[in-house]
This record gives structure tokens, C-alpha cells and sequence, in this order.
């Protein structure tokens, strides 16, 4: 460690010698020296750099979104999923609208308006009118996103007793979930982390009358067209129930509770026959099998094929197996929800185990 660190003075010294050695040769420059100076051949190349790079920009942009555009989400699955969209659109369009603009006029300025020798630049000390145009339509564009985000996230977060909600808690861990439902008179028991003992995973208070007919599960099953309050929990660290499916997403920190709500629209089922679906589905088994090719040459075993799942996912990094901590989640038509459910031990039941 020693010889290392008497290597790396040697080195700094030599770095900060050849720095100093730099300045006093810029120093000793002649006062007629115009190496420094751009001419209008430099001007006129940087110029058309600038042309040329707003060009090459608008075309991997262009490109991109012609070559990966079938990567993004198919349509919501949730009631609500269709304002999320709606917001997000209405704010890319602003985005790369604005974008598209401001670069161009940058790029073409800076190419128009290039050095020249002949030329003197006109000089403004200030000008109101062009200031007040260029703050009020920020204002009014960003308050307009700003108020519209406001009443959507309103409408989303606005439960009433008239929606007549199913509770289910969502209980985050490193590094898996867990699904709590209420039961039949749709009221979570306590619980608390310091109850964590043998098969009480969640720490819920076997004491509570509430707690009873509750159900924990490792895989998510809703009822479409049945509006879900997700109370939701952390043991650990911080976390975030992320359904990207349903536009839905939540942090689960650590001593409080969190909630967010949704109405499932679409069945698991029908969403696997939905185009963008299907032809995701196809695509990424065709990688499956060209890759199951190589695997099997080296006597390794194929992967098998993909199916679509709705996923919940954890979108805060919360340790070195966050990549993988998700659960299955299952949009059920109401009866076959109910037969699923029925299957399901309740809490009590359990314990007594």
C-alpha cells in the first residue's frame, strides 16, 4: 500500500509539473498571437455542426420510437388506467413539441447567426414584451398540467362508501409480497412487525376478532369490475407496489400505512387475447426458442415458453434481489374469483395449524 501511494505522489507531481510548465508557455505567447481567436472557417464549420446535429437527433428519436414503439404498456387494465394515459400523452406531446422547437431554433440560430468577421452583433439591454411572452406561456401550460394532474389524482383517490371497496392489504419484504384480504366482514385485523413469530409472516394480532377470517396469499387475485383499496405495509425497508398494467403505484414505508385504489377492467384472460399482448408474447418466445437453441447444444435445459401475467412489481432499488421481487397478480371474473377465494384458509385456521 505503501510503494502505492509513493507511486501516486510521483505521478501527481509530474501531472502538476507539466500543468505549471503549460502556463508559463501560454504566458511567454506573443501579444499578436491569433492561433486562439476563431475565423470565419471555424464559424462556418461549427455552424454546420449544429445543422447536422439537430438533424441526427430528430432521426434517432424518430428511429427509436419506429423501432422500439411496441415496447410500451397495452391499454390500461384499470377504470382509472384511461386519465393516467390520457395525462401522460397530453404532457409528451407538450414535451416533444417543445422539445422539437427549442432545438431546431437553438441549432438554426446558432448556424445563421455564426461568426463573422464583417458582422456586429446587436446588442439588446432588455425587451418586456418578449420576456413577458416567454413567462406567461410556461405558466399557463405548466398550471393547466398542474390543475388536470390535481383533479385526475383526485378522482383516483376519492373512495367512497357508495363504491363499496374490497380492502386487501399488500405487505412488502425483502424480498418477496404478500396479500392480505379481509375476509368476509371486510375489515383488516391489527398487526405489527414485533408479532412476526413461526407461520405469522405478517405479525397480525391473533387476538384481534377481526383478524379471524382474514386470508394471506402469495399470489393476487381480484374480481374485474370491483373497485380494491390496497392498504399497504413495509417490514423492512422502503418499497413501492408498482402495477404497471393498472397505472397503480404506491411506496410501502416502513411504520405507516400507505393506500392507493383501482377498479380491475380487464380479466387476465382477455387481456392475453389483446393484439398488443399477443404479439409481445410472440416475440418474446421467438427469443426464448433461438436462445433454448444454444442452451440445449450446451446440455442445458430449454426455457420455457412465456405467458402474459399481470405482475406486482417493486419499483424503489431495496436491495441486491429487488430485480426479482414480484408477485402474480389475477383478474377474475367474479365467479371464478369467488371459487378461488373459497379455497383459500383463513387465519385462524392457520394458527390452529
Amino acid at each position: 500500500m505503501t510503494a502505492f501511494l509513493v507511486v501516486l505522489v510521483i505521478i501527481l507531481f509530474g501531472v502538476a509539473v507539466w500543468q505549471m510548465n503549460k502556463i508559463f508557455q501560454m504566458s511567454k505567447s506573443k501579444a499578436n498571437d491569433t492561433s486562439e481567436i476563431a475565423s470565419d472557417k471555424d464559424n462556418n464549420i461549427h455552424g454546420y455542426l449544429m445543422l447536422a446535429f439537430v438533424f441526427v437527433t430528430y432521426f434517432i428519436l424518430i428511429f427509436s420510437f419506429w423501432e422500439w414503439g411496441d415496447v410500451l404498456l397495452p391499454e390500461a387494465a384499470s377504470e382509472h388506467g384511461a386519465g393516467i394515459d390520457n395525462l401522460m400523452l397530453i404532457s409528451m406531446i407538450l414535451i416533444f413539441f417543445v422539445g422539437f422547437v427549442t432545438l431546431w431554433m437553438l441549432s438554426y440560430f446558432s448556424f445563421k447567426y455564426r461568426g463573422k468577421k464583417e458582422n456586429k452583433a446587436l446588442f439588446y439591454a432588455d425587451n418586456d414584451k418578449l420576456e413577458f411572452i416567454w413567462t406567461i406561456i410556461p405558466v399557463i401550460v405548466l398550471a393547466g398540467l398542474i390543475i388536470y394532474g390535481l383533479f385526475t389524482w383526485t378522482d383516483i383517490m376519492n373512495v367512497t362508501d357508495e363504491d363499496d371497496p374490497m380492502v386487501i392489504e399488500l405487505y412488502a419484504y425483502q424480498f418477496d409480497w404478500r396479500a392480505r384480504y379481509s375476509g368476509e366482514d371486510n375489515t383488516l385485523g391489527d398487526a405489527n412487525v414485533r408479532l412476526i413469530e413461526g407461520v405469522n409472516q405478517l405479525g397480525v394480532d391473533a387476538s384481534d376478532p377481526n383478524a379471524q377470517d382474514d386470508i394471506i396469499v402469495n399470489e393476487l387475485h381480484l374480481p374485474v369490475g370491483r373497485k380494491v383499496i390496497f392498504k399497504m405495509r413495509s417490514q423492512d425497508v422502503l418499497h413501492s407496489a408498482y402495477m404497471p398494467h393498472f397505472r397503480a403505484q404506491m411506496n410501502c414505508v416502513p411504520g405507516m400505512i400507505t393506500q392507493f385504489s383501482f377498479t380491475p377492467s380487464i380479466t387476465t384472460d382477455d387481456m392475453r387475447l389483446n393484439e398488443d399482448v399477443v404479439g409481445k408474447v410472440n416475440r418474446i418466445n421467438q427469443i426464448r426458442r433461438e436462445n433454448s437453441i444454444d442452451l440445449v447444444a450446451k446440455g442445458e435445459e430449454a426455457l420455457e415458453p412465456y405467458e402474459f401475467d399481470y405482475l406486482l412489481l417493486c419499483n424503489k432499488i431495496c436491495g441486491t434481489n429487488h430485480y426479482n421481487m414480484q408477485m402474480k397478480i389475477v383478474v377474475d371474473t367474479q365467479e371464478d374469483y369467488e371459487a378461488w377465494i373459497a379455497t383459500q384458509p383463513t387465519f385462524s385456521e392457520v394458527i390452529k395449524k
